[in-house]
């Protein structure tokens, strides 16, 4: 079922155009800076978005100087931290997408809010990634408040769950905060 629902998520995204999903993308993240939560924040985990995903760039550069924010790096079966500090400092890696350099970034705790990627989230508050577990083993290890973003088309009313499966705070999509 779960891989049933990662192909459907990638043909529904297929149709839409660039433009459309940059202005889902623009839309969710101006309901994202309208939670408590987020004025309140001064060190982001986001990610640095790649093919079908919600489009961070933009918000990545608007809040570089006022908020610390790291960014997720895969090395082997498990994904490491480290500080962005501009589009130069980033590479591109084995699966394409640009990364941080620099050193590691371990200090967890200072980690207010998460900004998560999924392939489908549920209005229960659960993801469906890619199908690894790359943030469900990141995210046992956080204490911030994780927020799953996603284009519209891209919630659904329920996600099989499994026992790994790491449940979200909060919900945002184009439309909708859902808490």
């Amino acid at each position: 079922m779960k891989k049933a629902l990662r192909e459907e998520t990638v043909s529904l995204t297929k149709a839409y155009s660039e433009k459309e999903l940059n202005h889902f993308s623009n839309e969710i993240f101006k309901n994202l800076e309208q939670l408590q939560v987020f004025a309140k924040t001064k060190c982001i985990l986001a990610y640095y978005s790649f093919h079908g995903e919600v489009h961070t760039h933009d918000f990545i550069e608007k809040y570089a100087r006022e908020k610390k924010i790291i960014l997720p790096v895969v090395q082997k079966d498990k994904l490491v931290l480290r500080e962005y500090k501009g589009k130069n400092d980033l590479q591109r890696s084995a699966y394409g997408i640009l990364e941080p350099t620099g050193p590691d970034f371990t200090n967890f705790s200072e980690i207010d809010l998460a900004i998560v990627p999924g392939r489908m989230f549920d209005r229960k508050l659960n993801r469906l990634g890619r199908g690894k577990a790359y943030y469900d083993k990141l995210l046992t290890n956080l204490s911030a408040f994780l927020v799953g973003v996603c284009y519209p088309f891209q919630l659904i009313d329920e996600i099989p769950v499994e026992p790994h499966d790491f449940p979200m705070d909060c919900v945002i999509t184009s439309d909708e905060i859902i808490t």
